[in-house]
Parts: structure tokens; C-alpha cells; sequence
């Protein structure tokens, strides 16, 4: 009987395998912070739809809304991590600004927030601050490489 498994060579003789190695390096250039974007994607999904989990939509319409569309912002920006990395990780210190952003929001944009709020938010804010850090210290140890 004839031997018809394909046999698996050696790829290093392979007149493209260079090209091929640069290819992948700059598809996955970048790609260090992929365990993040999907938090960050599951942080914005939560800050927005919080108002309704925590139940403050009818005390608090003004930050419903604000809540509603830092959570689109956030998830947004998870987003553009995903699809275009090179392009997007500078923009790691804005997530960082939304967090902190988020932290104070219940005083500023809120009407007398009561403490589950306050929390809800100062919550989200950190751990969009966090994870913002994470991505813009993995950015920069991406392009520090040669």
C-alpha cells in the first residue's frame, strides 16, 4: 500500500520562510495587550449598562446618561485596541483620563448620589485607570523593542 500521509518538512529551507517570519512579527506587533482588550470591552459594557443593574436610573438621569455613554466610550476604544493596535495603544492615557474621569463624575454630574452609586462609579474608574496603565506600559515596552 502506498504511503499517501503528507509528511512535514523542515521549514527553514523553505525559500519564503523569512518573509513569512517578518509577516506574522508585524501582524502580531503589538499584540501584548490582547488579554486586556477584552476586560476593557467588558468594563465599558458594565458602565453602561450600570444605571440599570445598580437601579439609579430614575435618581439619577444625568448620570444615567453620562454612565451610558462613558460606558460606549470605553467600549469603543476596546474596540480600536482590537482592530488596530499600532494605532490605538497611544491612546491607552485616555482610558486612564476616563477613569478618573469616572471616580469624580458622582459629584459633578450627579444629584446628591447616595453610596452604592458613589461606589459603582469610584469602582469602574479604578479599574479603567488600571487597566489603562496596563495597556500603556505594555505599549511602551512594545515599541521600545527593536
Amino acid at each position: 500500500m502506498a504511503n499517501v500521509s503528507p509528511t512535514r518538512g523542515d521549514m527553514t529551507g523553505h525559500p519564503d520562510a523569512s518573509e513569512m517570519r517578518d509577516r506574522y512579527a508585524r501582524v502580531l506587533g503589538g499584540r501584548d495587550v490582547a488579554l486586556v482588550d477584552g476586560p476593557v470591552f467588558l468594563l465599558g459594557l458594565y458602565c453602561a449598562a450600570s444605571p440599570w443593574i445598580v437601579h439609579y436610573t430614575a435618581g439619577q438621569p444625568s448620570l444615567t446618561a453620562h454612565n451610558l455613554i462613558m460606558g460606549i466610550a470605553i467600549g469603543l476604544l476596546a474596540l480600536g485596541f482590537t482592530r488596530a493596535p499600532e494605532r490605538m495603544y497611544g491612546l491607552s492615557w485616555a482610558m486612564c483620563a476616563l477613569g478618573v474621569w469616572l471616580i469624580i463624575a458622582p459629584w459633578i454630574v450627579g444629584e446628591s448620589p447616595d453610596a452604592g452609586v458613589v461606589w459603582n462609579n469610584i469602582i469602574i474608574g479604578a479599574l479603567a485607570v488600571i487597566l489603562g496603565l496596563v495597556c500603556a506600559g505594555t505599549a511602551a515596552k512594545a515599541s521600545s523593542r527593536p
